[in-house]
């Protein structure tokens, strides 16, 4: 049998220090990069679900302003809104429930202004178990107003 000495046992012995160190930094690092993927994948979500209830503002608003007899009620202009929401909005296992204001304080005659807002309480994947405040934080407006034709 033949015995090693010197620098090649050295080398055979570190490079097996190294695998298991290998791995215990995998184990180290694995929690944070997930972290940060579930973050990433929040945070677009997040973006996507704003760009949805500003797009319902404005569908909504558009709707209430064309020239119609007769014009959409309050009531037929949130519900434009709302159902561009229920179509559309990522609301990760319950129903998406915005609330849709509309307002025209001058009249409905041409020329005056028709806001439409929508309001839409944002509820995140499952990061509010690592960041506690977020449900608070995140309370999506989106106002637009448009001039009825």
């Amino acid at each position: 049998m033949r015995r090693e000495y010197g620098p090649a046992r050295r080398r055979r012995v570190q490079r097996r220090h190294q695998n298991g160190s290998a791995v215990v930094e995998f184990a180290l690092l694995l929690p944070l990069l997930l972290v940060i993927t579930f973050g990433i994948v929040e945070f677009s979500i997040a973006l996507y679900d704003k760009a949805v209830i500003t797009n319902a503002s404005r569908e909504a608003a558009r709707a209430g302003i064309i020239y119609a007899s007769p014009q959409l009620t309050n009531a037929q202009i949130q519900t434009v809104a709302t159902n561009y929401c229920s179509t559309y909005l990522i609301s990760l296992g319950g129903t998406p429930t915005p609330t849709v204001t509309v307002s025209h304080p001058s009249g409905t005659t041409s020329g005056n202004p028709l806001t439409v807002t929508v309001t839409y309480a944002y509820t995140s994947l499952g990061m509010n178990a690592f960041v506690d405040p977020m449900p608070s934080l995140l309370t999506m407006n989106a106002t637009t107003t448009m001039n009825y034709e």
